[in-house]
Order: C-alpha cells, then sequence, then structure tokens
C-alpha cells in the first residue's frame, strides 16, 4: 500500500478496535490510583465508550476531588479506598484474585509501584508465561498496526524471556482480532548473524526455535535492521526474501532502551499514538502514560478488553 493510502487509512486503525470492544458487555477493570485528570478522565471516556465498567482503587477523597476539579463525572463508578499508591496497588491485585476484574489499568502511580504488586511472589498476578509489555502502535504512514515490544518492561532479556516476549504479543495479535499468524521481525543493528552483535545470534536462535514448535502462532524472520524489516524496497535492496521482510507486523527489540527509543521515536517523529497492554499475567494490564492521547488511552482498553473477551472464551469449563 502506498503511503497516501496508508494515511488516508489512519484513523480506521484504532477506531475498528474501539468499534469492536464498544460491541461487547463493558470489561470490569480495576483502575489503580486514578487521582490526575488524565488517569481519571481515560477511565471515564472508556466507561463512557461502553468498553470497560470501572472500579476506582485509591483515595476516595483525592479521586473525587480530582473528579469534581476537572467536571468528570465518577457518581455511577465503584470506589474502593486506599490510602497512597502502595497501598491502592496491593488491593487493586486482591481485587483480581477476588475476580472482581478482568482487566488492571494503571493510574496517575508510577509503573514500578503497579507492576511490584503484579510480579510480588507472594499474592501477585504472576503465571509461567514471563511478563512483558507490547506497544500497539498507529503509525500513520503505514499500512499496518505495528506492535512494538518489549520497551517497557524487561531491560535485558536473555533467549528465555525473548520467546515470551515474542509469544506473548503473538497471541494478543492472534487473539485480539487483529488477524492471524502475525509477520514477526526480530530486530537488530544488521541483517547478518555475526558473532561480534549478540542479538544476531539470539535472532536466529529464536527462528530456530519457532521452526521447532517453541513459538507458535506467527511467521518469524530475524535479524533483521528496522529499515529491511518494515519497507519492501529495502529489503529488495539488501536481496532479503521472506514473508516478513519489508511486511513486519510485530517488532521485537533487543532490549529495553532500543524498544523505548524505537517506540518514542515513532510516537514524535511519525506521530504515531501507542496503546500500552502487559501481557503474561493473569489478567491484562492496560498501561498508559500522561503523554498518551485520549484516543490511544481509549484504544489501550479496547485491545486489553478484546483480549480479555477471547481469553475467557478459551478458557476451559469445569463441569457441576
Amino acid at each position: 500500500m502506498s503511503t497516501e493510502a496508508a494515511q488516508a487509512q489512519t484513523g480506521s486503525k484504532y477506531d475498528r478496535l474501539i468499534a469492536a470492544a464498544r460491541a461487547m458487555p463493558p470489561t470490569p477493570t480495576v483502575v489503580v490510583h486514578p487521582c490526575d485528570e488524565t488517569s481519571l478522565r481515560g477511565a471515564v471516556d472508556s466507561a463512557g465508550a461502553g468498553i470497560i465498567r470501572p472500579i476506582l482503587v485509591g483515595p476516595e477523597r483525592k479521586i473525587r476531588d480530582t473528579a469534581a476539579k476537572f467536571d468528570l463525572d465518577v457518581s455511577g463508578f465503584e470506589i474502593v479506598d486506599a490510602a497512597h499508591s502502595d497501598d491502592a496497588a496491593a488491593k487493586g491485585v486482591e481485587l483480581i484474585h477476588a475476580a472482581r476484574g478482568e482487566l488492571l489499568m494503571k493510574g496517575s502511580l508510577h509503573t514500578d509501584e503497579l507492576m511490584r504488586a503484579v510480579t510480588a511472589k507472594a499474592g501477585g498476578l504472576r503465571t509461567n508465561r514471563r511478563i512483558s509489555h507490547v506497544f500497539v502502535m498507529d503509525v500513520p504512514a503505514y499500512a499496518e498496526t505495528i506492535f512494538v515490544t518489549d520497551a517497557a518492561i524487561n531491560i535485558f532479556p536473555d533467549l528465555d524471556a525473548k520467546r515470551d516476549i515474542i509469544q506473548n504479543a503473538i497471541d494478543l495479535y492472534n487473539q485480539a482480532g487483529f488477524g492471524t499468524k502475525p509477520r514477526v521481525a526480530i530486530l537488530s543493528a544488521v541483517e547478518t548473524v555475526t558473532s561480534k552483535i549478540p542479538s544476531t545470534i539470539e535472532a536466529a536462535a529464536l527462528c530456530k526455535m519457532a521452526d521447532r514448535g517453541q513459538i507458535t502462532g506467527g511467521v518469524l524472520d530475524g535479524p533483521l535492521a528496522f529499515d529491511n524489516a518494515i519497507d519492501p524496497e529495502a529489503a529488495r535492496i539488501k536481496g532479503i526474501t521472506s514473508e516478513v521482510a519489508g511486511r513486519a507486523q510485530i517488532l521485537v527489540v533487543p532490549d529495553l532502551e532500543a524498544g523505548n527509543m524505537l517506540a518514542k521515536n515513532l510516537a514524535y517523529f511519525a506521530k504515531a499514538d501507542g496503546a500500552g497492554i502487559v501481557l503474561g499475567a493473569r489478567v491484562p494490564v492496560v498501561l498508559t502514560s500522561r503523554a498518551d492521547s485520549p484516543r490511544a488511552r481509549m484504544a489501550s482498553c479496547a485491545v486489553a478488553a478484546l483480549y480479555a473477551r477471547a481469553r475467557r472464551q478459551k478458557a476451559p469449563t469445569v463441569a457441576a
């Protein structure tokens, strides 16, 4: 698709996801410490769109004062009082264990405060899968919705962690309505395997793991440099022929630093919106930033809600 055609579709990528989420019942969502305008408005707007049914967890007086100050109606929401942000994170996780919510949503607390409660060995929301983060990015100049992973949780993931990071992203793509068998590019600085750049060796190993069924549901290629992962002409010039090269839908970065810089470059230079979701825990975690647009916040809730529904439908039923 040409750049012009892609730009003509700019509004359609997130809008389709939001519409799909609005077509199903609102997803019960535990919102942790929504004590500033942006986080509280994100919950209120997503509830107003019919995407989530929020339970607000945090200092009740502060939440109500914020709502009054910015003319946000929280009268129909349950509020669970908590003394401070750490207490709100702990109580939010407890509500998930009590089956009160199918999503966890970050408010105005720091990411590490929320994730400490999520990843706690005792009482947390760990599973046997590594927890990882995916940016679901709407890049105006690119025809595809693009995933970037992991740019927020795992700092220097090893090979086993990268296997889970990739599988988490593939599962999200396949189950949240993006399509099937996504094209996964494992990024490095070059597209050839060299001992001088360890990420190229890991990329090759991950592709072989996919060949042997250790990663399923997607089509992998790597190492690929960023240009020949997303631009068909760059891939052609380099003589790279694969299903993924030039047409990637999931970009797997070598480490958090590379991923964070890539996602922010797309956001600020390419004017991309980035919805954020954490995977691998007992429930999806909506991880938003203060800099997110209202549409990106709603898209984060929509993606998480669609994924939660798919997981619920796949869960085995227990006979009475």
